[in-house]
């Protein structure tokens, strides 16, 4: 699919002109990280992945999101981290049929005056049971990025028959419902936190749509395949503050083909190797700036931190096992 709109171009110029500057001082806290994200949704990033009849590109435009994710990844990648949680909910309440779902969610969704973030990456910690009105959830959600920078939550929970529950709910402490601050090692303005449900109420209307857990584990290709673009951002930015970086230029294009093509059963190997690339172009970076690297205000020490986060954000069991892999190194006996 072709970029008529410019999208990835627009990224770049965005990237550039405006995240990059400010991502130290978002890192440090100094730079309201909110203004970012306004910015964002003013550009129309917030609608990039809606279908093409509300500005997106639509599932046909894969290759072009995930371009636009890692542009914006090596301009800031706190502001790129907290944006990204919302694509994925973008899309599922596009996929959701019938004119009332677009009507209530997708138009907002898409132009970025409701902001969505994520609580799924262990949907089988929260156990849901119905009552009357709706569902009741407890357990814990340990990876919410964006609290109090969005509006609304993707949060899946399972029920005792092993069913994956998916509801839409408002972003903010209530009964039964409480956010642990976490600390991070990189984009610590981020603000992630651990979500603590304590039969906690949902009404029936909240309810998006039900699926097998196992079906639904078996479709987050795409996902983990999308987070592969924020290391090859910062992996990009590294190579351009290089200066003269070929080898690694073309070492990311060709991890570029590999994540956009890799069959299933090869994400994970294909996640392993954007993330090892980033780790190596940070290093390579913090090697050519010198001491200055080890200086809280450069910009390659934040990248070393950020492409080290990398490393472990998003990791499945398979990815984790293709990292360890890479990073073996055999020992042969002296001669």
């Amino acid at each position: 699919m072709d970029d008529d709109f410019g999208w990835v171009a627009r990224a770049q110029r965005f990237a550039d002109d405006v995240l990059f500057p400010d991502a130290a001082g978002v890192e440090r806290g100094e730079v309201d990280l909110a203004v970012h994200l306004d910015r964002l949704a003013d550009e129309g990033f917030y609608g990039v992945a809606a279908p093409r009849t509300f500005g997106g590109v639509g599932p046909a435009g894969a290759p072009i999101v995930a371009d636009v994710i890692a542009a914006l990844a090596g301009g800031c990648l706190t502001t790129a981290f907290v944006w990204l949680q919302h694509l994925a909910p973008l899309m599922a309440v596009a996929a959701l049929g019938g004119d009332e779902d677009r009507t209530g969610w997708l138009r907002p969704l898409a132009g970025g005056q409701v902001r969505a973030g994520l609580a799924m990456s262990r949907p089988d910690l929260i156990h849901v049971r119905p009552v009357p009105g709706g569902f009741r959830l407890t357990g814990e959600s340990p990876w919410v990025t964006g609290w109090g920078l969005i509006g609304v939550l993707l949060v899946g929970a399972v029920d005792d028959r092993g069913l994956l529950h998916v509801f839409v709910l408002d972003a903010a402490a209530a009964d039964g419902l409480v956010a642990h601050e976490t600390r991070l090692m990189a984009v610590q303005p981020s603000r992630t936190v651990s979500l603590e449900f304590t039969d906690h109420f949902v009404p029936a209307a909240r309810l998006g749509h039900t699926e097998p857990l196992a079906s639904y584990a078996a479709s987050q290709a795409t996902g983990v395949v999308m987070n592969g673009f924020l290391a090859l951002g910062v992996a990009a930015r590294c190579a351009r503050l290089i200066g003269d970086a070929a080898d690694l230029e073309a070492d990311i294009a060709d991890v570029r083909l590999r994540l956009l093509t890799a069959a299933p059963e090869d994400v994970p190997d294909a996640r392993a190797a954007s993330s090892l690339l980033a780790a190596r172009a940070a290093a390579r970076l913090v090697v050519h700036t010198g001491s200055r690297s080890v200086l809280a205000d450069e910009n390659a020490g934040r990248l070393y931190r950020e492409s080290g986060f990398l490393l472990v954000f998003g990791q499945r069991p398979a990815i984790r096992s293709a990292l360890l892999s890479r990073l073996s190194i055999p020992v042969t006996a002296s001669v």
